[in-house]
């Protein structure tokens, strides 16, 4: 466990497929406990998405890509570019962190992460990492961690474009460059989607739903930048950034036009004077931005900037025993044609980690203080323990305290805000067992979270810290190859019930199915490749009171590519075949039947 090969590892990353053996699990590197190790080392329960298994399953969101991952449920209002909520493993939408290239992009209003803004034309990897890790990443990340990175080259010249076109009136592209040297790198990524969608709203149930009988369409330009300079054998420095602009038109009672942008600087500092201590150092500036109309007309403006610095220090202190150390700070600031009481606010935080290997033994500890200028400080912490049954099996247990602060529009909005409310917090237990086999690998984890001081609502409809949950889960995932055959299934079982002790306890929260399954079967024959994916889904409630069912489903999407030369490949897409109606949001269309075609070229 050198500390100076995670220097490497961690401007590298490998990007091998879903469908990796054992051995090359061993190869795959994920950085759940903020330094890299493999898969088959973490005590986390872990997903990777890889540039190759994007462009194999050809998803036109990032919606599309992560629906059916194991633990992840979505709701979508109305289709591509329109308001999106990612519940992992039954918890919140904003219990979720998510970052790119490491930095936070959840808004400061709002508590969650664009999720629809973020073109999956511009990822390179994407580690879904399940369970609590407030005690290394403090508030948010009560149900996990999700990592996006954006496209990385090599340092050797290379050039990739895509076309691709398709139903209602879809269009879109790509394009990429790399260059470099030995000691200096860079690479610039733009793309671009328009589609004129569909009517995203059937009827009025839904309290921000209106019917308007016309398509909703949906506009994304993105740029991601990336450069670096290795300057002797112990320094190097990258800087890197994203933007996405994104217009959209939804079926709204308030509003129904948003103009938004998705924005973020950050530059990474990696000094290495021991084989056995590295120090990292980051800084970094998000921007969320939106303004809102209605048929043209101006409503209003939400703006929020997150600045936030990072030192991390990684001491080796023996063979395959690693300590670290860490700080955080972050700043929040809301700019809006709404005036906040408090419209800015801090937060440090001091996190320490022990990795430790002994014989067929693992072990994690961790903990977190979180100094926050709204609620005082807040304290998490973590255990982890592994064993290794054999060389193809594994047996990980773990405990996981966590938190999420509450966003400035719960404690500040005008006629609404609470300034006295206390973060939300959780406690995880899991056990998980892993395997791998001649012919794939396969993983499986039981876990339970509980979640206090759930913001809920008193009789004055102000945020309050009254609500409790429950959540019991199952998750499965088996990855298989079969000469040319390749397989992934993904099974979720779920129990996400409302614990609180008033009116609704014992129900089910709502938007989260109880069970969820995934199938992608791909054939390889030569220049062509085949494959299916199959997504069901059970039912689930659009209200707190179970009264609003929101039917069953299930979807069958087939894909093809062909290899025209080793540059050129046509790819084409064809969703839910059989024209499946079903809803995700009460209220809301989800697309049917659709067929789309791309053209990628990659020098």
């Amino acid at each position: 466990m050198k500390t100076g090969s995670y220097l490497t590892a961690l401007a590298v990353f490998s990007s091998m497929s879903a469908y990796a053996h054992g051995e090359e699990l061993n190869q795959i590197l994920v950085t759940a406990t903020r330094t890299s190790q493999s898969i088959n080392q973490s005590l986390a329960s872990v997903s990777v998405i890889s540039r190759e298994d994007i462009e194999r399953l050809q998803p036109r969101s990032l919606q599309d890509l992560l629906r059916g991952v194991s633990g992840v449920t979505m709701s979508n209002s109305g289709g591509a570019g329109k308001a999106t909520s990612l519940f992992l493993r039954g918890t919140e939408s904003d219990h979720v962190l998510v970052l790119i290239d490491g930095i936070k992009v959840s808004s400061a209003t709002l508590g969650t992460a664009p999720i629809e803004n973020l073109p999956v034309a511009q990822i390179e990897r994407i580690e879904i990492v399940r369970g609590p890790r407030s005690s290394l990443y403090g508030s948010e990340a009560i149900g996990g961690v999700i990592q996006i990175f954006t496209r990385r080259k090599s340092a050797k010249e290379e050039t990739h474009a895509s076309l691709d076109l398709g139903s209602h009136d879809s269009f879109g592209g790509s394009l990429g460059f790399s260059a470099g040297s030995d000691n200096s790198w860079y690479n610039l990524d733009l793309a671009l989607s328009d589609t004129d969608g569909f009517d995203a709203c059937q009827n009025s149930v839904s309290s921000g739903c209106s019917v308007d009988p016309d398509d909703d369409g949906y506009r994304n330009k993105s740029t991601s930048l990336h450069a670096g300079h290795r300057f002797s054998d112990t320094l190097e420095a990258e800087i890197h950034a994203f933007r996405a602009d994104a217009e959209s038109e939804y079926d709204g009672k308030s509003v129904n036009e948003s103009e938004t942008r998705q924005q973020l600087l950050g530059i990474n500092l990696n000094y290495t004077p021991l084989d056995s201590w590295m120090l990292t150092l980051t800084a970094a500036k998000n921007w969320n931005l939106s303004d809102n109309f209605k048929d043209g007309a101006y409503m209003s403006t939400f703006d929020t900037e997150r600045n936030s610095a990072s030192l991390q220090s990684d001491v080796e202190l023996e063979a395959n025993q690693l300590l670290t150390l860490g700080f955080d700070y972050q700043q929040e600031k809301t700019s809006s044609s709404t005036l906040y009481e408090v419209d800015k606010r801090d937060s440090k935080g001091y996190f320490l980690q022990y990795q430790g290997r002994f014989s067929r033994y693992d072990y994690e500890l961790s903990l977190r203080n979180d100094e926050h200028t709204t609620f005082g400080t807040h304290t998490t912490g973590g255990v982890a323990w592994g064993v290794s049954i054999n060389s193809e099996l594994r047996l990980w247990a773990s405990y996981a305290t966590a938190f999420k602060a509450p966003t400035f529009n719960e404690l500040y909005y005008p006629n609404f805000g609470n300034p006295e409310l206390q973060p939300e917090e959780s406690s995880s237990y899991e056990i998980g067992l892993q395997g791998n086999a001649g012919w794939g690998n396969w993983r499986l984890s039981v876990y339970q979270t509980e979640v206090d001081e759930l913001i809920g609502f008193d009789a004055s409809n102000s945020p309050v810290n009254i609500n409790e949950a429950l959540i019991r889960g199952f998750e499965t995932e088996i990855n298989a190859s079969f000469g040319l055959w390749h397989t992934s299934t993904t099974l979720t079982l779920l129990d996400p019930e409302n614990s609180s002790d008033e009116i609704n306890d014992g129900k089910q929260l709502p938007r989260r199915p109880k069970q969820s399954i995934r199938f992608d079967l791909d054939r390889e024959m030569g220049a062509y490749n085949f494959g299916l994916s199959l997504l069901a889904e059970s039912k689930r409630y659009d209200d707190l009171a179970n009264t609003q069912e929101l039917r069953s489903f299930g979807t069958l999407d087939l894909r093809a590519s062909y290899q025209i030369n080793p540059a050129w490949k046509l790819q084409g897409r064809f969703e839910n075949i059989f024209d499946k109606s079903y809803e995700t949001a009460g209220s809301y269309n989800q697309p049917g039947r659709g067929f789309y075609l791309t053209l990628n070229y990659q020098s």
